[in-house]
């Protein structure tokens, strides 16, 4: 009996070439909406120069289906990480289905008067349900409190902050927290990322101040110890010349001494 193989064809949907812009010409809700994303991006890198393996955007438009890019109803959110990605490939926007259906591991909402509405509605339902992000974190600067939930068991669990009122995120391996501070010319409180030990991660501009203080500080200590050098080896060389200086005095006394001797009858 003559073996019939079956070969099945799975056939693809030809995604429609469909333009997905990258910038809808709206500015952010402000300047310190603007700062802070540019923040969170400026931290992250400086805590892991080295790793290529994350991809960081900020105020970047986020396509995960073609309904959604048809309608618009849905641009992205202000700030996400996605870990396991080739982070030196430049990117405009984050296409889903561009990216092995990868979603964000983490996003971060800043809040504001017209936008606090969706972010702890629809948006934080869309993360939980849709994309299955691990975490989600929302700062709202007219009170600078911060929110977060984790997604366990396919649904979002409020994080409970620290007494420091931060809260972990177990994806990151990092602390966030509120504190005042500088950044781009702009002082007030910022949402920054804290070390596990609870260091603060440095901006770009933090680390090389940091470095250079410590430049300043390791040069002073060195003209310290030169200047102490100095002044050791002048003492020495006065010791020296006083030893010197008892010495042919004591060489002149005992030579007057023989003098007087022999003059004595």
């Amino acid at each position: 009996m003559p073996i019939i193989e079956v070969v099945q064809h799975i056939e693809v949907p030809d995604i429609p070439d469909i333009e997905l812009p990258y910038e809808d010409g709206e500015p952010l809700e402000s300047s310190w909406h603007r700062l802070q994303i540019n923040l969170l991006g400026d931290m992250l890198h400086q805590h892991w120069p080295a790793r290529t393996d994350f991809f960081a955007g900020g105020n970047m438009f986020v396509y995960y289906s073609l309904q959604q890019a048809r309608t618009w109803k849905y641009k992205g959110p202000d700030f996400f990480v996605v870990l396991g990605v080739d982070g030196t490939r430049p990117r405009q926007s984050w296409i889903v289905w561009q990216e092995d259906g990868r979603y964000p591991d983490i996003i971060v909402e800043l809040l504001s008067p017209t936008t606090i509405a969706q972010d702890l509605g629809p948006k934080k339902d869309l993360y939980e349900r849709v994309f299955k992000t691990s975490e989600y974190f929302c700062v709202n600067p007219d009170n600078w409190s911060l929110q977060g939930w984790h997604l366990e068991n396919m649904h979002y669990v409020a994080l409970q902050p620290d007494a420091r009122g931060w809260l972990w995120s177990g994806t990151l391996q990092l602390w966030l927290g509120i504190q005042e501070g500088r950044f781009q010319g702009t002082s007030t409180n910022w949402l920054r990322f804290f070390t596990p030990a609870g260091m603060i991660v440095p901006t770009a501009e933090e680390a090389a101040d940091t470095a250079h203080s410590r430049a300043e500080a390791e040069r002073a200590r060195a003209e310290a110890e030169q200047a102490r050098a100095e002044t050791e080896r002048a003492r020495a060389e006065a010791e020296h010349a006083r030893v010197e200086a008892l010495e042919a005095e004591n060489t002149r006394l005992r030579a007057e001494l023989e003098r007087l001797r022999g003059s004595t009858p």
